[in-house]
């Protein structure tokens, strides 16, 4: 019989520097979908409060802290990363999917990190428009992303089969970007 090894999405590929940019992995012990029943917003919200010490975020943000966070991921879809969202409270309220093994989490911190997402991220990314804690669900070289800005750059959510794809666009971009400064 076979013994399998459970790797992460972006084993063997990450990190990555160049030219001050870092491209890295985040492992998260929990990612868990929640999506509130309809008119359950608000009870949800306190489930969450209760159980895990924050609300939901609004629309296009973030709430928690970094090793625990809720992420707005779309209309009425959330996931919660760090921890399983167990609570009895929390399942009455919502839906609830484990999402740990279908997405990849990926930092890109760095003076430049804007600089090289723009290349390939349709968003306005400039500090004043897309701070700390705003996400969004766009595009990222052609694929569906949840890209949200964290302390040090950019925290990158795609799909699992999509790491590799992403991985290379990014690095790509970081390459390109270092080889201009380096002229």
């Amino acid at each position: 019989m076979v013994d399998l090894i459970a790797k992460s999405p972006a084993a063997g590929l990450l990190p990555f520097v160049a030219g001050g940019v870092t491209l890295a992995e985040i492992v998260p012990d929990f990612i868990t979908s929640i999506m509130p029943h309809r008119d359950a917003r608000a009870a949800v919200s306190a489930a969450l409060k209760a159980a895990h010490g924050m609300a939901l975020p609004g629309d296009g943000r973030t709430s928690g802290r970094a090793a625990l966070r809720a992420v707005w991921t779309g209309r009425g879809q959330y996931f919660l990363i760090g921890e399983a969202a167990a609570d009895a409270s929390l399942a009455a309220v919502a839906s609830l999917s484990d999402q740990r093994d279908g997405w990849a989490l990926l930092t890109l911190e760095g003076d430049a990190a804007a600089d090289v997402l723009a290349r390939i991220c349709p968003l306005d990314l400039r500090a004043g428009s897309f701070r700390r804690g705003d996400t969004a669900r766009t595009e990222v070289a052609h694929m569906m992303a949840v890209v949200t800005r964290s302390t040090r750059g950019f925290e990158i959510m795609v799909m699992r089969s999509f790491t590799r794809t992403a991985v290379a666009q990014i690095t790509g971009a970081m390459r390109s970007l270092a080889a201009q400064g380096a002229g």
